[in-house]
This record gives C-alpha cells, sequence and structure tokens, in this order.
C-alpha cells in the first residue's frame, strides 16, 4: 500500500487563530507530553526524518504546526505544543492553553486526534485531559503508546491491555490503542491506517 503521508510538507506555525488555515478541508491533531515521541511518530508515519523536529529539549513545539498532505488540498496533519513543560513562562502557558481550548471546541475541520504517550508511563492527567477533549466533541481518538521498544513484547502488550481496560471504562470503545516504536517502525502501518481512515485517504 502507498503511504498517503509520504509527500507531508511543512505549511505553518500558528500562535493566534487568525493564523490558522481556513477552517473547509480536514485535519488529525497529534498530541502528547513532552518527549512522549510525539515527532518520532509523525516523521514515522511520514517516512521523513526531520518533518516533525525532534528535540532533546521538551517544550519546542510552542505553536500548532501544520503539515499540508498534497494532493490532499485542505487536508492536514497538526502537531501540537507538547504539554507537561515545567520552563515556560505561565502567561504563555495560559495563553496556549486558551488557543487550545478555543481550537478544540470550534474547529471544524478537526477529524479525530491522536495522543501520544509513553508506554513506560501512560494515562497521566494531561493525556486524559487531551482525550476528553476528543470524547467531548464526538471526535474519535487514539492512544498512540510510544518507545515500546524499551519494553518486552509480553510487557508491551500488557500495557495495551491495561490501558485499553481503563479507557473503556470512561468512554466504551471510543479510543483505539495500539503499541508503536519509531525506532523499530513497529505499529507504524496501524497508525497510518486509523488517520488515512478519519481523513478519507486512500492507500
Amino acid at each position: 500500500m502507498s503511504n498517503p503521508f509520504a509527500r507531508a510538507s511543512y505549511l505553518l506555525a500558528a500562535h493566534t487563530p487568525k493564523q490558522l488555515p481556513p477552517d473547509g478541508g480536514a485535519e488529525v491533531a497529534f498530541a502528547g507530553r513532552s518527549n512522549a515521541g510525539k515527532s518520532s511518530a509523525l516523521n514515522a508515519m511520514c517516512q521523513q526524518n526531520a518533518l516533525a523536529r525532534v528535540s532533546k529539549t521538551p517544550g519546542r513545539t510552542q505553536q500548532l504546526v501544520y503539515f499540508a498532505l498534497p494532493p490532499h488540498e485542505g487536508n492536514y496533519l497538526v502537531d501540537l505544543p507538547g504539554y507537561g513543560y515545567a520552563k515556560v513562562p505561565l502567561a504563555l502557558r495560559e495563553h496556549w492553553q486558551a488557543f487550545i481550548d478555543q481550537w478544540f471546541q470550534d474547529r471544524f475541520a478537526l477529524r479525530g486526534l491522536v495522543v501520544v504517550m509513553d508506554i513506560r508511563h501512560p494515562l497521566k492527567d494531561y493525556d486524559l485531559q487531551m482525550l476528553g477533549y476528543a470524547m467531548r466533541r464526538g471526535l474519535p481518538a487514539h492512544a498512540l503508546l510510544t518507545k515500546a521498544d524499551k519494553l518486552s513484547r509480553g510487557a508491551a502488550g500488557n500495557t495495551v491491555q491495561a490501558v485499553r481496560k481503563q479507557l473503556s471504562a470512561l468512554w466504551g470503545d471510543s479510543v483505539g490503542v495500539q503499541a508503536f516504536s519509531g525506532e523499530t517502525k513497529a505499529g507504524v502501518d496501524e497508525l497510518r491506517a486509523v488517520v488515512a481512515g478519519w481523513l478519507e485517504l486512500g492507500g
């Protein structure tokens, strides 16, 4: 199957609502704690090494970063600011929070949310908060448990089951769950299929 994300390219970074592209297409957002592996997941999904910046410094993604998906006009991947960072001034953090709150409530084009979590530390408060945004909007969500190569296959499988059980108790089967590794590319086809399905992209 061809990769519908292989031609993804950086479009813009928005710090205020006025900087966003027109709200008429289809978008899938990626959220995650700083250093959860969000950039690595985006790069692996798109088969590009440097599409999303991979940083050892938490919180470098300080805007909503949009990636265009040619030839699908108006379709985007959106990289949300890494959350859980400590070194960001409070006023800036509050600005982002208000901006993202509004974006989640009002963004018509949003089709789904991928919440990226380190498989060794899943379902922190921020992760559940982000999933809650999607559930309130009635949007599909997907819990991507990254860095699965850091655990044995059995331990990774047990974590997936435990996360699935906890999310099922909260929201039924509205949230997908999978293990993933940006290093070994394990789970990349499953992630691609989920996001392509939400955006209605052919293979």
